[in-house]
């Protein structure tokens, strides 16, 4: 019975062992997951930053681009306020033209010539009229 009772002992000390081997493997497996789920939080939390980033970025861009939209809006407006200017100044020179030429092809006026008020003097008699006096 020794034999059995050494065996069995030999068992128990194998199955002991092996136990320790598992249980050291699960620790190893176990520092591995958790190195592993570290990593990956790491990378998460910098895939994280890089989209918080990436979205004021394009927050600041399209604050730019609509500034960019005002200011392409106002040089449109100031290009249709110069042609507009540039079709008044145009028209303006033809009515001119036209008048100038008006003025010009129409027969100028006779002069109008008031006649002279006679002078009185303080008697009330009429002076400053010239008389013939050749005979």
């Amino acid at each position: 019975m020794a034999s059995i009772s050494s065996l069995s002992g030999a068992q128990s000390a194998a199955q002991s062992g092996l136990a320790q081997l598992r249980l050291q493997q699960a620790k190893r497996d176990a520092e591995q997951a958790e190195q592993v789920a570290r990593a990956l939080q790491a990378q998460a939390q910098s895939a994280q930053l890089k989209a918080s980033e990436a979205e004021e970025n394009a927050r600041a861009i399209t604050t730019q681009a609509d500034v960019a939209e005002n200011s392409a809006g106002q040089a449109r407006q100031g290009l249709a306020l110069v042609k507009t200017a540039g079709q008044m100044r145009s028209q303006l020179a033809s009515v001119v033209t036209q008048v100038v030429e008006k003025q010009e092809s129409a027969a100028p006026p006779a002069p109008v010539q008031t006649p002279a008020a006679p002078v009185t003097n303080v008697q009330g008699q009429v002076t400053g009229t010239v008389i013939n006096t050749t005979a």
